[in-house]
């Protein structure tokens, strides 16, 4: 799980980008952060998934 912290700097960072644009340091920041967040996405969701049972 993320941290409050690394989701708040995500979405300061695409607020950023829409508004005033990106330095080449914040603009790899984002791509990690992201990348970070969607792995994480990714295991919850299959964990999730694995977990379902199907009752007849």
């Amino acid at each position: 799980m993320l941290s409050k912290e690394k989701i708040d700097r995500i979405n300061y960072l695409a607020r950023k980008a829409k508004t005033e644009g990106l330095s080449e340091i914040e603009k790899r920041e984002q791509q990690k952060l992201r990348k970070e967040y969607l792995e994480n996405f990714r295991k919850d969701f299959r964990r999730k998934l694995e977990s379902i049972e199907f009752v007849d």
